[in-house]
């Protein structure tokens, strides 16, 4: 017997702002990926992200464990972007006067 092999591709997308997101939605490469790192199963993350397709999540779960070297630089890339992008919002002075105002309002 003859088993063809499948050439199937990896359901990830590219959006317009350079995150990889897992099948036709918006669930982030890193949300699944991290999920799993926390021990989570393939049906417990489809569980979670009732949008997304079990078969999508074992073929982006192999892809990751294939190319992991190539994937914990993406995300880590990525935390970076936000924590730049994060330490930029903060050190402007308006928004350190608003989140003044919103810390004061939280106290009392």
């Amino acid at each position: 017997m003859t088993v063809a092999q499948p050439t199937e591709p990896v359901p990830l997308h590219t959006d317009e702002d350079g995150e990889i997101r897992v099948g036709g939605t918006r669930v982030t490469l890193e949300t699944v990926v991290s999920a799993f790192d926390s021990g989570a199963t393939p049906e417990d993350i489809c569980e979670d992200f009732p949008g997304l397709e079990l078969a999508d999540i074992y073929a982006v779960l192999t892809y990751t464990l294939r190319h992991r070297s190539e994937v914990d630089g993406y995300i880590t890339e990525r935390r970076q972007q936000a924590e730049a992008i994060r330490q930029e919002i903060q050190a402007s002075p308006a928004n350190q006067r608003l989140r003044q105002r919103l810390l004061a309002r939280r106290q009392g």
